[in-house]
């Protein structure tokens, strides 16, 4: 029987916290892998295209590496580019396109990660996974259509056709005024009564405008009721309205994979923000990791790729002084 491969740190994830965990393995002399169900920086590589981020490129930066822009913000694309080149200049050990399904402790003490392609033994697992796997569904008639997407990606697919946007934070307003821009029709439905607290500053004038204009057709304190193939009926206001609808944006939010980290032994409490310890990041089970946004919880606003960076240094320097 084939012996599995054995190493130090098996990290799954390879978005930017992933690869600055395998940076920090790298450089303290620890084997490691990181292994990611899609592509190298997945969750950015499905970010809309033409997406602006809120942070200056430096804050963006990973293993010293300086990402170089020309302007005040990076977008999507260059950041893609970086990280790529970041992955080539320390030639990570990475397997993309292979999905994990169990990491458990043998009799040794020892974690057993099993994907859907081999199985490895290793010393340390860390979860870096994100929160932009699994969308926060809105559990309405007509969801399941395939006009309904929660991953919006390119404006040009919606030129000329009747959409509806749910939601108003970044996502949701960057998806009004580009399908807008590039001649659709655009109506956004909005639970509260204002959009989003995070808007990016530059991004909030513009679609303020855009609504008080009646560019855009913003329906607040509203809900989505059911979709159809060619219409779809909103709480608003004033009354159930039907409008014709070509496609729907929901731009509904995001959350970690909580049954992967309940599986894998993590304790969850209601609040489903998974217990660590914030000092060194380890999880109630001894050896076994969080690293990155997917330690926030449902609270996505807490963490991003600028202030869990740190979270590399932490999590292999306990892994270093524990095994001194």
């Amino acid at each position: 029987m084939t012996k599995s491969p054995h190493y130090d740190i098996i990290i799954i994830g390879a978005g930017p916290i992933g690869m600055a965990c395998a940076i920090e393995a790298k450089n303290a002399n620890l084997s490691y892998l990181i292994i990611e169900k899609g592509a190298l920086v997945n969750s950015l590589f499905n970010y809309p295209v033409f997406m602006t981020f809120f942070s200056t490129s430096q804050k963006l930066e990973i293993g010293g590496v300086p990402f170089v822009t020309i302007n005040p913000k990076p977008n999507r694309n260059e950041a893609v580019e970086y990280y790529r080149r970041v992955a080539e200049k320390f030639d990570l050990r990475i397997n993309l396109f292979e999905r994990v399904i169990e990491v458990k402790k043998n009799k040794s003490d020892i974690f057993e990660v099993e994907t859907a392609k081999a199985n490895y033994t290793s010393g340390n697992v860390i979860v870096a996974t994100g929160f932009y796997d699994v969308p926060l569904l809105m559990n309405v008639p007509g969801e399941d259509l395939p006009k309904v997407t929660h991953y919006y990606k390119d404006p040009h697919l919606y030129a000329f056709q009747n959409v509806l946007v749910v939601g108003a934070n970044n996502s949701g307003v960057d998806a009004a005024l580009e399908t807008y821009r590039k001649g659709a029709n655009v109506t956004m439905v909005v639970r509260s009564g204002e959009l989003g607290p995070h808007v990016k500053y530059w991004v909030r004038p513009d679609i303020e405008n855009r609504i008080k204009e009646g560019a855009i057709d913003a329906h607040f304190h509203s809900e989505l009721l059911e979709i159809r193939e060619n219409e779809v009926d909103i709480k608003t206001t004033e009354g159930i309205k039907t409008i014709p609808n070509d496609f729907v944006i929901a731009m509904t939010g995001y959350q970690p994979d909580f049954s992967m980290l309940r599986k894998f032994g993590i304790d969850l409490p209601e609040s489903l923000c998974p217990v660590y310890n914030e000092e060194t990041m380890e999880t109630n089970v001894k050896g076994l990791y969080l690293a990155g946004v997917v330690c926030g919880g449902l609270d996505t606003h807490k963490l991003f790729i600028e202030n869990s960076r740190v979270h590399a240094e932490m999590i292999v320097g306990n892994i270093v002084n524990r095994d001194i």
